[in-house]
């Protein structure tokens, strides 16, 4: 029992399949270009968190030295304190 589908009917499946084959290149160039923005924005917050750390340790290793510089007076004093204090009166 042959049943005759609609020419109408057959030619709007073959039109949607059509459209799905030829819009799927597109998906598929859209889903890598989505992928490559997501991966270059995390590759630029990784960047800006790295110089972020970067600053902050150019940030501690400055005060150590700045520290350094101004004990270098209070270090002398002690140790001439020390000598005095000892009866050395500095003659070593």
């Amino acid at each position: 029992m042959d049943t005759k589908v609609n020419d109408q009917i057959t030619d709007s499946v073959t039109q949607a399949n059509v459209k799905v084959v030829g819009e799927s290149p597109a998906m598929a160039m859209a889903s890598i270009y989505q992928s490559l923005a997501h991966s270059t924005g995390l590759m630029f917050e990784n960047a800006v968190n790295a110089q972020n750390q970067q600053k902050i340790l150019a940030q501690a290793a400055a005060n150590q030295g700045i520290m350094q510089i101004y004990s270098l007076d209070t270090v002398s004093d002690a140790i001439a304190i020390a000598k005095m204090l000892n009866g050395d009166g500095g003659n070593r």
